[in-house]
């Protein structure tokens, strides 16, 4: 995939099926093709457990005939024959869609950015075992694991291309690497486990093995001898790594095609103040090694950082062109593609930090509830409900005083928004990235 005239072929196979799908007597159409190729390694107890290399391909074509749609795909380049006519008769007997539509013309990318999406180390699966057993080396070296949850390593290189009718011809290459161990600490009944993991676009962004390995490790170790609390109401403050989940649910719940739809607890919000002055969540595609950097969206748009929330205040949907067509506004380039129809969604999504520490937030706390892990998915985006399983650590005098486990924490996603602080360790580690955050008010439920 790092071969430019590869590129440059998959852009003429899908301008060749749009051209098609127009000779067959569709309106307007776009073809959007994704290839793939990945190798990875697993290991567990020392040994290679399993090694796997996959690649794919992925071709859907759309097409209109006046507001009636239909959308066909295929995973091989030998079935394209007949494809655009197929299409077009489908889209024939479909009902209409008076939103459905190609992107406007004038809102098409026409410069696209230089992102640094490609590393063109290609790793080899013998090199992908050996960083896996390093993984798994450093996470059992930490006192107090007893074994390994198991480690892997992973490699994926990725193209995408797009054409439409209107005249858009684009493509691009992305890379990715993947590390993660797990760990166990305890015996019999007494064991615990947990994880750490690290992704990104060039190998060396990526932490040192041993450092991820050692962080699963003392995360187990230290989550032994959990007890159950009471239950009550409390302040809750989650870790970073289940602080992004919340940033997720906001996501969710501002995206276009739900607020469309009616069924979003944030569908009579926007303009609104949301969160507390200061907070700010942005959305950017544009971020320069970014895991959901893209140079334009599912339709040929380049998106523009926004800003989901400014100081508190709502201030956008996540939009593609249909959803923003049936709402009255402009789409803002956050159309995601699959082998179907676009649907909005996030990139880059991020939390601001704010001004004070965690432990300086923690201490401030006095009591209250740590959370480490969060199980299940309890957060009603209709009604904005949330209940979710839990475990961490419990706060007492300020401080983390012993691990807990068996709870269940529950809220409503409104009053939590509006109670958010953010600590200041923020790091960008994944797509979604959040600090350290603080709510006031939950019920935490124990025995």
């Amino acid at each position: 995939m790092s071969d430019p005239l590869d590129l440059e072929r998959l852009k003429a196979i899908a301008g060749d099926l749009v051209a098609d799908a127009l000779r067959h007597g569709a309106d307007a159409a776009d073809a959007v093709i994704a290839r793939g190729d990945a190798l990875s390694a697993e290991v567990r107890d020392g040994k290679i457990e399993e090694t796997e290399r996959a690649e794919g391909d992925d071709l859907a074509l759309r097409v209109f005939v006046g507001r009636r749609s239909a959308s066909v795909s295929t995973n091989t380049f030998g079935r394209l024959a007949g494809l655009a006519e197929r299409a077009v008769a489908m889209a024939h007997v479909a009902p209409e869609d008076r939103f459905a539509g190609l992107a406007d013309p004038a809102s098409l990318a026409r410069r696209f950015a230089e992102l640094d999406l490609v590393d063109h180390a290609d790793p080899t699966a013998e090199s992908l075992g050996e960083a896996a057993l390093a993984l798994e080396a450093a996470a059992v070296a930490v006192p107090g694991v007893t074994r390994s949850g198991g480690a892997s390593a992973s490699w994926s290189r990725s193209g995408l291309v797009l054409a439409t009718s209107d005249g858009f011809l684009g493509g691009y290459v992305r890379s990715s690497h993947g590390r993660s161990a797990t760990a166990i600490a305890g015996e019999g009944t007494g064991m615990e486990r947990d994880w750490w993991a690290a992704a990104a676009i060039h190998l060396g962004d990526l932490p040192d093995l041993a450092e991820i390995g050692r962080k699963a490790g003392e995360r187990a170790v230290r989550r032994l001898a959990p007890r159950k609390v009471e239950t009550c109401v409390t302040t809750v403050v989650f870790d970073p790594r289940v602080a992004t989940s919340l940033v997720g649910h906001l996501a969710g719940a501002a995206n276009g095609a739900a607020i469309a739809r009616g069924t979003s607890f944030l569908k009579e919000r926007l303009g609104a103040r949301v969160f507390a002055p200061g907070i700010t969540i942005v959305d950017d595609p544009t971020r320069r090694r970014g895991l959901a950097s893209r140079p334009f969206d599912g339709e040929g748009i380049a998106g523009a950082p926004l800003d989901l929330v400014a100081d508190g205040v709502l201030t956008t949907w996540l939009l593609d062109s249909a959803a923003a067509r049936e709402l009255g506004l402009e789409t803002n380039g956050r159309a995601s593609r699959g082998a179907g129809a676009p649907s909005p969604g996030s990139t880059n999504l991020t939390l601001l930090p704010g001004a004070m520490p965690p432990a300086d937030l923690i201490a401030q706390i006095g009591t209250g509830l740590y959370v480490t892990d969060l199980i299940g998915h309890g957060a009603n985006l209709i009604t904005g409900d949330y209940s979710r399983g839990a475990s961490g650590f419990w706060i007492e005098n300020g401080t983390l005083a012993y691990p807990v486990a068996e709870l269940t924490i529950a809220g409503h996603l409104a009053e939590m928004f509006a109670r958010l602080v953010p600590a200041n360790d923020l790091e960008y580690r994944f797509a979604v990235n959040a600090p350290t955050v603080a709510i006031e008010g939950l019920t935490v439920a124990g025995r």
